[in-house]
């Protein structure tokens, strides 16, 4: 008997479950759970079969708390914790049975259930259950995981006897865990923007950023703090829409400064620092004329975008920015090399990560620290006068410069520039552009736009004037050293030109991209099609190279086609080991493409 009541509760838990995903739970008309139905609330603690309570205060009975309003249908509203008082006679409170009386299955049944607590353990975890659900359709899902926690409390009380019974508790056991996953792992990865999902740790990192910005790093600061005033509106707009944590918008005064033109030694541009491959990957495009990394708005979005793809990645939001500064390849190498699985948040791994990465978060922590309460910490921090410019956009089509715009216009060139900051040599493009004006200006600009005279387009980078690109169909024994020498380019730009990492790569039939010299374009490609020309002939055969401190004969050799052994024997030299000042004859690369 005990079996078959055990099978009726479990279905009937899992046809509410079922419903659960279909059903919409009310709220009531506050957003709240009245505090009958909190699920912190201290659990009463059973004494064995006689359905009272330890302790010398009585607990509420049961059915005799407020039901909350619109929490479902079927919804008891009645905290399963709460027992009869201990002078209720036996037999009158509710699911108490007194002695000698018989009790039958409240369902269509009819049959006699042998074991009473059993009911009123079922009961106390679908009441829980539903209370769970109401917890986490309110979006509470701290009081849903301690109704969750509760109900799997009860099934570890007793151990059973009964196979059946076993099996139908570890099947409960099973349902009640997977739910606890899916609120926790929900928990994890959703982010409301409303409140911090950035935790506000102090430690010893974090105290060496904090005194770092209140000393020898002060001015900085408060440069940064200042000029944030220009983009934080915006940047604190799109995330809130974005649904992420709004202190993310003080991750530029760590990146750049809040300096839209920054650009680091790694060629990490704008203010949320973007190198080119990963601008390009959230749609930052770059031409002659712009490059969107410094644009803010679009480099927000794409940043908001990058970040929310790394918290998805590893679940939490210093981790992201840890794979934010370094690259997620190198975090995910550091977790691979963990020896225990779980140690896979920030503070886990961030003495295996590079110097920069280990000090990132930890400024970036103390920038929260310091901006949420300055005065704690010393700093005196404003409400910054800087603000966002208005602005409304205009058409152009014509490549212009803003100087002579601004001048039209009768404002600073430097209002133009901070409202068009992606316009990398400040001209605007020779196609339809969206130039950003100061507000109520639009009227004033049509009227003088066809007497802003047109610029030229700006020259090309300079490696791009003195290059040009040649093809070259790979041949029958043929190496990258041969091809190398062939052209007079060095072997490290010929990989580097066809994407390639090893010489294995080199194919019979490929044709390669050969960047060479544009004043000796005519010569590479008469060298490698008719033979050695005149100009490379009349060049010298030998070169000669001082060598520079910390030169090697492969780095030399690489520079100039050759290889170290050629070089060796060339300089008769007994050994590779070379000395600052050494004189060294090597071959000219321009002499060997002739033929």
């Amino acid at each position: 008997m005990p079996a078959l009541r055990w099978g009726c509760c479990l279905l009937f838990v899992l046809f509410l479950c079922a419903c659960s995903t279909t059903a919409q739970i009310q709220t009531d008309p506050q957003g709240k759970i009245s505090s009958a139905d909190r699920a912190d609330k201290p659990s009463a603690k059973k004494n064995a079969r006689n359905g009272k309570t330890n302790g010398s205060s009585p607990a509420p009975a049961r059915g005799s708390e407020v039901k909350p309003q619109d929490l479902g249908p079927g919804f008891s509203g009645i905290d399963p914790s709460a027992k009869p008082p201990e002078d209720c006679p036996p037999g009158t409170e509710p699911r108490t049975i007194a002695t000698g009386q018989t009790v039958r299955v409240n369902g269509s049944n009819g049959l006699e259930n042998g074991d009473a607590e059993i009911d009123e353990d079922v009961d106390e975890i679908v009441d829980l259950l539903r209370l769970a659900q109401a917890y986490r359709d309110k979006g509470d899902m701290d009081n849903a995981l301690k109704s969750l926690d509760k109900a799997y409390g009860i099934l570890l009380g007793e151990e059973e006897e009964n196979s059946t019974v076993i099996r139908q508790k570890d099947d409960l056991r099973l349902l009640i865990a997977r739910k606890i996953l899916d609120i926790y792992t929900g928990k994890r990865l959703s982010t409301i923007g409303k409140q911090s999902e950035i935790p506000l740790i102090m430690n010893a990192d974090v105290e060496k950023e904090i005194r770092s910005f209140q000393t020898v790093e002060r001015s900085f600061f408060e440069r940064s703090y200042e000029r944030a005033g220009y983009y934080l509106p915006i940047m604190k707009q799109q995330l809130r829409q974005a649904g992420i944590p709004e202190e993310l918008a003080w991750l530029p005064l760590v990146e750049s400064g809040f300096q839209v033109h920054a650009l680091s030694k790694a060629r990490a541009l704008g203010p949320w620092q973007f190198i080119p491959s990963t601008g390009y990957k959230y749609g930052l495009n770059r031409d002659l004329y712009i490059d969107e990394r410094m644009n803010v708005e679009k480099s927000t979005q794409a940043a908001i975008a990058y970040l929310t793809d790394l918290h998805g990645l590893f679940g939490d939001w210093l981790t992201a920015l840890a794979a934010y500064n370094c690259g997620e390849g190198r975090v995910l190498k550091v977790i691979s090399r963990q020896q225990i699985d779980y140690l896979d948040h920030f503070w886990d791994l961030y003495r295996q990560l590079p110097y920069e990465t280990a000090r990132y978060v930890p400024r970036f922590l103390a920038t929260l620290h310091i901006v949420k309460n300055p005065k704690k910490f010393g700093m005196n921090l404003p409400e910054p006068y800087a603000k966002p410019i208005a602005f409304e956009t205009v058409k152009t089509k014509r490549a212009m410069k803003l100087f002579d715009i601004a001048c039209q216009l009768g404002i600073s060139t430097d209002t133009l520039v901070m409202l068009n900051p992606e316009l990398r040599h400040q001209i605007t493009p020779d196609r339809p552009y969206d130039l950003k004006i100061p507000q109520g200006m639009g009227q004033q600009y049509a009227l003088v736009a066809d007497q802003i005279k047109e610029s030229k387009p700006p020259a090309p980078p300079e490696r791009e004037r003195r290059t040009k690109v040649v093809k070259y169909k790979v041949r029958q024994g043929d190496s990258v050293a041969s091809i190398s020498k062939k052209f007079g380019v060095s072997s490290k730009s010929l990989m580097a030109a066809n994407g390639m990492k090893s010489e294995s790569q080199l194919t019979t039939g490929k044709v390669l991209k050969i960047p060479v010299k544009a004043k000796e374009k005519g010569t590479a490609v008469a060298s490698a099609k008719k033979g050695k020309s005149k100009k490379a002939a009349a060049e010298p055969a030998m070169l000669k190279y001082t060598v520079k401190k910390g030169d090697t004969l492969t780095q030399i050799a690489r520079r100039y086609g050759t290889t170290p052994s050629e070089i060796q024997k060339i300089n008769h030299l007994q050994s590779t080991q070379l000395r600052s000042g050494q004189v060294l004859r090597v071959r000219n690369p321009n002499s060997e493409a002739g033929g």
